[in-house]
């Protein structure tokens, strides 16, 4: 991975101001929440006012003992005057309700995500990305250090709850990404604890969370001769176990283990008229170009999207984008 540099348009963005929204997209994840957060304590240490704020739902259950530190939305007393720093996505649309708290406010962007939606970067709206990164957490660590400070040890642990949180605990990594463990070292020498990110992550897992996790797998299809697993949640599960019994990284993990698995869709049904979809996959296969092809988005091996219609209208698509890919 290229050495991540930060521009100096950022740090004098933030050098200048001394008052900062930081937003996060819409169903944060730890990445996201995490860099939010670190970024926050940082920019508290440097004498600027400081909120997080993000749209949520946290859905997911290693967020809950964080969901307390975000507002919803700032107060006006908080706007006044203020900068934002949009974490973790291209720009305003991917934060929700925020979207229109925010609107007409300085903003910087800070994303490691490919996007063609990137604003151009100016000095009022200086943009940060670095799509090369497996975690937004690396950004702020390194923004961190350019603005002449130590990581904290809360800091440190923010950041190595993200860092994991999106490398799925380093398993997505290769033999390019040493840079990256480097970064961890500094992260951990600064006291954040592996293995409590690691309980964090994987821990305090409901009962039901177990029993929907069986039933996803039990109606798991095989294509294209193994290739792809495809799977779903019903919407009268969805309406029954919740989202606290969800546990996608399990099911994912389960369902890339397969023999001969390259790439994973698991669909839930929402609503009567919308469905989330979750797309992983292995090495060479980009499941970012499927999502982003249907108004979604992530990572090359991981990547999300929410579309109208059914279980089979949406399943139906996917086959034909697969189609494509396995052809």
């Amino acid at each position: 991975m290229p050495e991540i540099k930060v521009p100096e348009g950022l740090i004098s963005f933030i050098k200048t101001g001394s008052k900062f929204i930081i937003a996060g997209h819409k169903e944060p994840d730890g990445d996201c929440a995490g860099s939010q957060l670190a970024l926050r304590s940082a920019l508290r240490r440097l004498g600027k006012e400081a909120v997080a704020c993000s749209a949520g739902p946290f859905k997911r259950i290693e967020l809950k003992i964080y969901a307390g530190q975000f507002k919803n939305t700032p107060d006006e007393s908080e706007k006044l005057g203020a900068k934002v720093i949009i974490i973790d996505c291209s720009n305003k649309d991917r934060i929700g309700d925020l979207k229109d708290a925010l609107e007409g406010l300085p903003c910087a962007v800070i994303d490691h995500h490919t996007a063609v939606s990137h604003p151009q970067s100016t000095a009022e709206n200086p943009v940060f990305v670095e799509s090369t990164s497996p975690s937004c957490t690396l950004l702020i660590e390194k923004l961190i250090s350019s603005l002449g400070l130590e990581m904290t040890m809360e800091e440190a642990e923010f950041l190595l709850f993200g860092l994991c949180t999106d490398t799925g605990f380093f398993r997505h990594l290769t033999e390019k990404n040493a840079d990256v463990f480097e970064a961890a070292a500094r992260m951990i020498k600064a006291g954040a604890n592996p293995k409590a990110a690691y309980n964090l992550m994987n821990g305090g897992k409901s009962y039901n969370s177990r029993i929907l996790l069986g039933k996803i797998l039990a109606r798991t299809e095989s294509h294209f001769n193994g290739r792809l697993m495809l799977s779903h949640e019903t919407l009268e599960e969805f309406n029954f176990f919740g989202f606290e019994g969800r546990d996608s990284d399990s099911l994912n993990r389960m369902l890339l283990s397969i023999d001969s698995v390259e790439a994973a869709a698991i669909i839930r049904q929402e609503s009567i008229d919308d469905c989330t979809i979750s797309l992983r996959s292995i090495d060479k296969i980009d499941v970012s170009k499927i999502a982003a092809s249907l108004g979604g988005g992530g990572h090359k091996n991981a990547s999300g999207l929410t579309m109208k219609g059914d279980i089979p209208f949406v399943k139906n698509i996917l086959l034909k984008e697969f189609s494509v890919v396995f052809d």
